[in-house]
């Protein structure tokens, strides 16, 4: 199944086959998934009880919005309108012949109007603007399928919190959902993690060791910032996706999986295609259904519900009897709508706990937020107070002329400027490593590094 996402519309793609048996039967079979497998063995996706047919006789895959046809080096061959073929397109009532069998291959195109769901949540996905009403919507139409999704989207939107609720709403729910960074894993170990290996095929291989294909088996695998994955693995992702099968680093054996594959990126695949640095087969295979995640500065309507599901949610802000902080101020709040959110959901996030860790009743303040969101006027007001020498991140001394609050601040500035140092230290002023690493935006990170003046550039206050 393909899915073309418009403003209003999904247009989904499916095939038909109708297999006509010799004694005048009609079988109709309706295919979601991006590849259809055909012969005698019981685990293809079309079982063919014909002598005539191999075990492992043809397949039926998408290449972009089209449907091709290979042969699978059959006994007896694959016929498309009468002639022999390995590969060949296939158009709405065509002929296709395996052994003996006779089917006739139909497109399905359904357009399915996306209205705005009235869910204000779903899954743990939240939000009651119209973009994520809709994305609510397209959410509920493809979760049930097999189809493979893209997300795309800016560090920091919930693509991993989207994957997590298409998982939760389709029929695999009951089974493994396993997460794989693809940026944060080194290229020459991704091969092993996904795949596995066998013993001995290569040094520290002690054992035979299960990849995450194969433990995912019957659930879903959730590839993050797939942009990063290198061209050398990029075709056997490719054949795990065709094939439906991988083979582990040092095997000959092929091992079947029924795995559903969510992927995410931050990047433009299209543009990484035209640069030569994602391959486009592995492209149009990955984005049956592509999903557009929008950032958080433009959906600013948002915010007040995201904080209060925060709130309710975060373990940071949980007692005994509930949750410590109920609430926010309307100042505070209207501070956090005008912001910009380099960092989207994730950073909202991080603010929010680091507000209830400042806040000394039950409201956040406009003064618990940082002053690059609260803005000047807190900001003068709290460094007027602060002595002049700074806190020890470790060990720090309490005097009676500063309060809690400025304690705290002062200390957690300290904390920054030493956590950022390390970090870029250990990746050798590598901001994009060091902000993965952090899990934090990349722009968010290097204006924190300025402002600290551990990178060159105008200073950030």
């Amino acid at each position: 199944m393909s899915a073309q996402v418009l403003d209003n519309a999904v247009t989904l793609r499916r095939c038909k086959l109708v297999r006509v048996a010799a004694d005048g039967a009609v079988a109709e079979y309706i295919f979601d998934q991006p590849v259809v497998t055909l012969g005698a063995s019981d685990d293809n996706d079309l079982v063919i009880d014909d002598d005539k047919v191999s075990r492992d006789h043809a397949r039926i895959f998408q290449e972009g919005d089209e449907f091709l046809i290979e042969d699978l080096q059959s006994t007896n061959g694959t016929f498309v309108n009468h002639v022999r073929v390995r590969v060949a397109w296939l158009k709405s009532g065509c002929e296709i012949r395996l052994g003996s069998t006779q089917l006739r291959f139909s497109l399905l195109n359904q357009r399915v109007e996306i209205s705005p769901s009235q869910r204000q949540a779903l899954g743990s996905i939240v939000g009651k603007s119209e973009r994520m009403r809709r994305l609510f919507t397209i959410v509920e139409k493809i979760a049930p399928t097999g189809a493979t999704v893209v997300l795309e989207g800016e560090t920091g939107t919930g693509k991993e919190v989207v994957a997590r609720t298409i998982h939760q709403f389709s029929s695999r729910s009951n089974n493994t959902f396993i997460v794989f960074d693809c940026g944060a894993v080194q290229q020459n170990l991704i091969e092993s993690e996904l795949f596995g290996h066998e013993k001995g095929s290569f040094t520290g291989a002690l054992s035979a060791r299960q990849g995450l294909f194969e433990m995912a088996q019957g659930g879903t695998i959730f590839l993050d910032e797939i942009g990063e994955l290198a061209l050398d693995l990029q075709p056997k992702l490719l054949r795990a996706l065709e094939q439906r099968e991988i083979r582990r680093v040092g095997g000959n054996r092929p091992i079947k999986i029924d795995v559903r594959v969510v992927a995410a990126t931050n990047r433009d695949l299209v543009a990484e295609v035209e640069a030569g640095r994602f391959r486009e087969d592995l492209f149009y295979r990955l984005s049956v259904v592509r999903m557009h995640l929008p950032p958080l500065r433009e959906r600013r309507e948002d915010v007040p519900l995201l904080v209060r599901h925060i709130l309710k949610t975060g373990g940071f802000n949980r007692t005994d009897d509930g949750q410590r902080v109920k609430g926010i101020t309307t100042s505070a709040l209207e501070s956090l709508m005008r912001y910009e959110w380099p960092g989207n959901v994730r950073e909202l996030t991080n603010v929010v706990e680091r507000a209830c860790s400042f806040a000394e009743g039950e409201f956040i303040q406009l003064e618990d937020l940082p002053d690059h969101i609260a803005g000047v006027t807190v900001s003068q007001s709290r460094g007027a107070r602060q002595a002049t020498e700074p806190l020890r991140p470790t060990g720090a001394v309490v005097h009676s002329d500063r309060s809690f609050k400025d304690a705290k601040e002062q200390w957690l500035s300290r904390f920054e400027k030493e956590y950022l140092e390390t970090l870029l230290n250990k990746h050798s002023g590598n901001l994009s490593q060091a902000a993965r690493e952090a899990s934090v935006d990349r722009k968010h990170f290097r204006r924190l590094a300025r402002k600290y003046d551990l990178v060159a550039g105008p200073k950030k206050s």
